[in-house]
């Protein structure tokens, strides 16, 4: 049974949460998702990927996150894991990449590719139809960017997001050649908190996050540190200026 707002009222010994069953269309509010079981995070079932609620689900430090045959799930999990632009590690291999200067990095030139080449996966994909034009929407609005690798005119490599104030939550990332998902990871980290951005957001942990860096932090701390990047604006013509004046052998130097 799914319990819809208001929240559970409080009592003396801590009741289970109960992620809210949102109705389509319904008004885009949100439970508080650090009271969110800590082993699954779930925090609400059902609602849309309207514009407004996706964008409202990351203010508040959620996201979606489900597949094929399920309703949309949406989650914010304990712990979170973020990439800090001071903890970023560029391996000495990766600088002898970055100095070959093989790669050109581009932003929003092909978002549309990126997206895709995200959502190819031998495993399969949570990046359903839907969700692929809820995002190429977002992209559209000015609200979601790429960050792209090309190699002799190709797309190699690339990631995407969503900006909020000075947060960037990054929601998948891919490769086609050797260290590229790597060159797109440190740009992007570099260039992001070169223009203000605040916190960079990658959601969950995993050994190739971790080899680059990223680190996980307290739900409530990750939290609290969206409420206050989310009220602070960085247009994103700081962004693109900061990529024109990088300099690849400074990623991670910070």
């Amino acid at each position: 049974m799914w319990y819809v707002f208001p929240a559970l009222p409080k009592r003396s010994r801590r009741v289970p949460f109960r992620p809210w069953l949102l109705p389509e269309g319904c008004a885009k509010v949100w439970p508080d998702p650090s009271e969110a079981e800590p082993d699954e995070g779930l925090v609400a079932v059902g609602g849309d990927l309207s514009a407004e609620r996706l964008m409202s689900a990351y203010g508040h430090g959620i996201f979606p996150w489900y597949s094929e045959g399920t309703p949309i799930l949406w989650w914010c999990p304990e712990p979170r894991a973020i990439l800090e632009s001071s903890k970023l590690h560029v391996s000495r291999s990766l600088r002898r990449t970055l100095r070959k200067s093989a790669f050109e990095i581009r932003i929003d030139s092909d978002f549309e590719g990126v997206i895709d080449g995200c959502a190819m996966r031998d495993e399969g994909t949570w990046i359903l139809p839907e969700m692929r034009a809820a995002y190429l929407n977002l992209h559209v609005l000015g609200l979601a960017h790429s960050f792209e690798v090309w190699q002799n005119a190709e797309l190699v490599g690339g990631l995407y997001g969503v900006q909020v104030g000075a947060l960037f939550a990054a929601e998948s990332m891919f490769h086609r050649a050797t260290d590229a998902s790597k060159v797109t990871l440190a740009a992007c980290v570099t260039v992001l908190f070169d223009a203000g951005f605040e916190l960079f957001d990658v959601q969950f942990m995993t050994p190739h996050l971790a080899s680059l860096g990223a680190s996980p932090i307290p739900r409530r701390e990750y939290l609290s540190r969206v409420q206050a990047a989310r009220s602070k604006g960085v247009h994103w013509s700081h962004v693109v200026a900061r990529l024109a004046q990088l300099d690849s052998t400074r990623m991670g130097q910070r």
